[in-house]
């Protein structure tokens, strides 16, 4: 590819052809700044503020491409008075409530404008058109913060293919919306969050809970449980300003006792009891040749883009609740009974890294006996908050351990929290079920890491192969399928995570700039911390988790069993696409 030399600010650089003049800058260490451009996402240029000047014009750097004697400035009076006019325009429509905002301190609009100096707004847009859509389990949608910045609908439609928002009307009309305008819960939204996390300012958040979560703890008829998923250990310590990628797992018990919470369980048990009843299961359609692949389900925004978009593979998803919930019928059926108590008056809240759990908590199909698995999700976020709010000193806690009989699970289930940990967790307890051997190795590298889709071929001791996939993003998984689909590639086994990355980076994980997320390489780091968490275990591989052999004996009888069906599975239904 050919290179093209050219000045910025007095500084000569050689750049390949189709490289843009903010990119080259970053190379130079010059900073342009940005709202609305993300890499590799979004390269709308809607909101204007990365101009710079080229033979006294100003131009838009995120999309101004490289060409032979470019002189280009990004310091001079007329970019920074265009940037600033800019900025208070976008300012004069916004709603300027910061203090409660849910991003405040954390608003990419917020840091600019006192970046650009700006003291006063001289003009007052139309604030007349504003909405606000609650109706999500999930999503809070306020237009009032709105930018038009575009990038919820790139990451929506190009990252994740659902395509459930969209710009719609033009000019001083021009608004982020759904199709026809309809409320977010009646559309295609898988309530992943991705949105929110691209989002640069408070126009998207989630539903908060934490009040009703206040609200159980206060009153003296409940019992209050919580749980905790694998990928919030990595990532709580970074509201703390503690590192990305900091293994919080005792402080985390800890601070949820001194909340209030009667019982502190690990989701990692139950993701250890996901493992024997999805392997048992895959083994089963192995053995009869039925309803291959088997799709995991323990990611809730997976399973719904499935149910909107692929109704004909529904028999092919593993019918395993996801552990959350198999955690949630347990404590309302095995626990309540073993501690003599009403499962009506225990509260089941779960801390997950993902808010399409919220929609999770409330299906239908995920009740036991007209009781539903899980009463309160709330997000890394939102504990986070709750934290924050009762004044405790979360860097300096001692570490404390979780309650039983729901307490630490193995090593195989701290991975379930990045792409690729259910599958090597799967292939751990598979292989020594079939094999009645010891894994010499129990990491497999073929499907580690941060690729978009991987493949494995796994050699069973009795010459069976296993061919798995392992995918994150959904655009990922929508190619995955319609090639199975189209029979241009056979799987046995297909691990799909709706978040690229995995739950390291779910929706409801600590908010951190673009920018700041790609430098801190967030995604590689918190996946050291889950892989380290597993090294750190005595116990790697979920059938050897004494309390779920336990749990087996006591109450389930067998993975597969009737019992394990009426509490650990359930089933799915197709759904609209529009």
């Amino acid at each position: 590819m050919k290179n093209i030399e050219i000045k910025i600010d007095n500084k000569i650089i050689s750049l390949p052809q189709g490289t843009t003049v903010l990119e080259g800058a970053r190379k130079l260490g010059i900073k342009i700044p940005t709202l609305c451009y993300l890499k590799d996402v979004n390269d709308f240029s809607g909101c204007r503020v990365c101009v710079v000047e080229m033979n006294g014009k100003l131009l838009r750097s995120c999309t101004l491409e490289v060409e032979e004697g470019l002189d280009i400035k990004t310091n001079s009076a007329l970019v920074r008075e265009g940037r600033k006019l800019i900025l208070e325009l976008l300012l004069s429509n916004h709603n300027r409530e910061c203090t409660t905002c849910i991003r405040s301190e954390n608003c990419e609009l917020q840091n600019l404008s006192r970046e650009l100096n700006i003291r006063e707004i001289p003009y007052e847009g139309d604030k007349s058109k504003n909405f606000y859509d609650d109706s999500s389990t999930s999503i809070v949608r306020d237009s009032s913060k709105c930018i038009l910045c575009g990038r919820c609908i790139e990451t929506c439609g190009k990252i994740q293919t659902v395509h459930a928002i969209n710009f719609a009307e033009r000019g001083f009309k021009a608004k982020v919306s759904p199709p026809y305008e309809k409320p977010l819960k009646d559309t295609v939204c898988i309530n992943c969050g991705q949105c929110i996390m691209a989002c640069p300012v408070g126009a998207l958040y989630e539903k908060e809970n934490i009040k009703e979560t206040w609200e159980a703890i206060a009153d003296k008829d409940k019992v209050v449980i919580v749980q905790t998923a694998p990928a919030i250990r990595v990532a709580l310590g970074e509201e703390f300003k503690m590192p990305v990628g900091a293994r919080v797992t005792g402080k985390m018990v800890a601070a949820l006792k001194m909340l209030g919470f009667d019982k502190v369980f690990d989701t990692d048990f139950a993701a250890d009891l996901t493992i024997m009843e999805e392997g048992t299961e895959f083994l089963s359609r192995l053995e009869s040749k039925e309803n291959l692949p088997i799709f995991t389900s323990c990611c809730p925004g997976w399973v719904k883009f499935a149910e909107h978009n692929y109704p004909e593979i529904l028999n092919n998803l593993s019918t395993c609740k996801s552990p959350s919930e198999m955690e949630g019928a347990l404590i309302k059926s095995y626990f309540a009974k073993k501690m003599d108590i009403n499962p009506k008056n225990i509260v089941n809240v779960s801390i997950m890294p993902c808010i399409a759990k919220k929609f999770e908590g409330q299906r239908d199909e995920l009740s036991t006996d007209k009781i539903q698995d899980v009463d309160i999700v709330l997000t890394t976020r939102e504990l986070a908050s709750m934290i924050k709010e009762a004044g405790i000193d979360f860097k300096n806690l001692e570490d404390e351990a979780f309650d039983n009989p729901f307490g630490e699970g193995s090593g195989a289930a701290a991975i379930f929290g990045v792409t690729g940990g259910v599958a090597e967790a799967a292939l751990r307890t598979i292989f020594e079920i079939v094999s009645k051997e010891k894994l010499e190795k129990l990491e497999f590298e073929s499907i580690r890491g941060l690729e978009g889709i991987k493949e494995a071929e796994i050699n069973l001791p009795d010459e069976r192969k296993i061919k798995a996939a392992v995918v994150h993003g959904l655009s990922n998984a929508r190619k995955v399928v319609e090639e199975i689909l189209e029979n241009q590639k056979h799987y046995d086994f297909v691990e799909v995570m709706a978040c690229p990355g995995g739950c390291i980076t779910g929706g409801g994980q600590p908010l951190i700039n673009p920018k700041e997320m790609e430098a801190a390489k967030v995604r590689e780091t918190r996946l050291k911390g889950i892989y380290e968490e597993d090294e750190a275990l005595i116990i790697r591989k979920s059938h050897e988790n004494p309390d779920i052999i336990k749990i087996y004996d006591e109450f389930l009888e067998k993975p597969n069993s009737h019992i394990s069906h009426k509490y650990l599975h359930t089933k799915y239904r197709p759904r609209d696409r529009y």
